[in-house]
């Protein structure tokens, strides 16, 4: 399991302990499991947030 996936498992099992039921817990669930995967990325190399920082790596 590559942390890509490592941090969408864990964005989304906070998602679920934070909130049970309704359209609130989706939103929830949903925005922690899309934190998750941004997280993961930036770990695995697949995504630079460089630009973003405004910093270069070399």
């Amino acid at each position: 399991m590559n942390s890509t996936t490592t941090g969408t498992l864990a964005g989304l099992a906070l998602g679920f302990a934070a909130a049970f039921g309704g359209f609130g817990a989706f939103i929830v669930v949903l925005l922690l499991g899309a934190a998750g995967l941004v997280v993961g990325r930036v770990l695995d190399g697949k995504l630079d947030v460089s630009a973003l920082t405004g910093r270069d790596r070399g």
